[in-house]
């Protein structure tokens, strides 16, 4: 719904955005175009085109209470298998003998956290999507890797009945979360609105070291994922089922690097960036407390050190670009937040 703004912010929203907006009429509030384009002496609605009033698209309710809730869910995952690494036998879904691949899920599961934790508390869902693509690509192939090795998760009477009840909840969480997500990513964007016009874009350099890294982590994901009775070549040891795991997180990276790309506006990827820094950062520390179950002397290790350095780059970078803004643009943000914006382009 368009909130009509005062007349003394409309110089502001139009300087910010290039864009006609609406305003309401002299003889009775009825929306005239106040843009480029609109005739002189134009009667109500004259020089509107497609888009005029349509509000920008909000976060729905459903997909952020699901976000925040993947959130909180990832968190205690991450606590599983960063604090109590070596206990996975008893609070885990399934038992990994390798503290530095457990670590490493770890590692990616509280990376994930401040994505999907910002991304709940977007406002508009073009600063939220960012999280979706790779969370449900993340969630969809991990839900591939347990039902391919079912048989190796706490299931039975043999294992003690709090360890069933991990077990029981991971099954029930990568049965559900995938579901709901698919369905309310359909929703979304069939819901009504537009996206808020890009405000900046990303340095060439930025795209090309995102689309090295992208390509990176596709292959070793894929490699990994697809054939993991051959990891060998990975720098630390790897059973089949740790190799898919371990696949199915740098494939969802592969895809979030490939949509930072594509959405290119420092303003909808914090949530990435934000993760983007987390991840390597705890990597480097599972490095450090398990650096002999690392083969440092590796070209993969090379290659994998590089990769995490690149990482750390992209996303300070990212968000040095998308850093807070001064208080004359935020007051531009908060005037296009409460007003219609007609013939707004969100591909600009």
């Amino acid at each position: 719904m368009t909130v009509w703004h005062p007349r003394e912010q409309r110089p502001l929203a139009r300087a910010r955005y290039g864009a006609a907006v609406t305003s309401p009429a002299a003889d009775g509030g009825q929306p005239v175009s106040q843009g480029r384009g609109a005739g002189a002496g134009a009667g109500p609605g004259a020089g509107a085109g497609p888009g005029a009033g349509v509000g920008f698209r909000p976060v729905a309710r459903g997909l952020r209470w699901l976000l925040v809730t993947a959130a909180v869910l990832v968190g205690l995952a991450g606590i599983q298998l960063l604090v109590f690494t070596a206990h996975t036998g008893q609070y885990f879904a399934f038992t990994i003998t390798s503290p530095l691949a457990a670590a490493f899920l770890g590692a990616g599961y509280w990376a994930a956290v401040p994505i999907e934790a910002l991304a709940a508390r977007q406002r508009h869902w073009a600063n939220a999507r960012i999280s979706v693509p790779a969370v449900l690509t993340f969630t969809v192939l991990t839900l591939t890797v347990t039902l391919t090795h079912l048989s190796q998760l706490h299931l039975g009477a043999h294992h003690p009945a709090p360890t069933q009840a991990v077990t029981a909840a991971w099954l029930a969480i990568y049965l559900a979360v995938p579901a709901l997500l698919a369905l309310f990513l359909i929703r979304q964007t069939r819901a009504p609105g537009t996206d808020p016009p890009r405000t900046a874009r990303l340095p060439r350099w930025l795209c090309a070291a995102l689309a090295a890294q992208a390509t990176a982590l596709a292959a070793a994901g894929l490699a990994l994922f697809t054939a993991p009775a051959h990891a060998a070549w990975w720098p630390w040891a790897l059973t089949p089922m740790l190799a898919q795991a371990t696949g199915a997180w740098l494939i969802a990276l592969a895809v979030a690097s490939a949509h930072t790309i594509w959405e290119r506006d420092p303003r909808r990827l914090r949530p990435a960036a934000a993760g983007s820094l987390a991840f390597p950062l705890l990597l480097a520390a599972t490095l450090a407390r398990y650096p002999h179950q690392f083969h440092w002397h590796t070209p993969t290790a090379t290659a994998y050190l590089t990769l995490l350095a690149t990482m750390l780059l992209t996303g300070t970078a990212i968000l040095t670009q998308g850093r807070p803004p001064t208080a004359r643009s935020r007051a531009g943000d908060d005037i296009a937040d409460t007003i219609g914006i007609a013939g707004a382009d969100p591909h600009r």
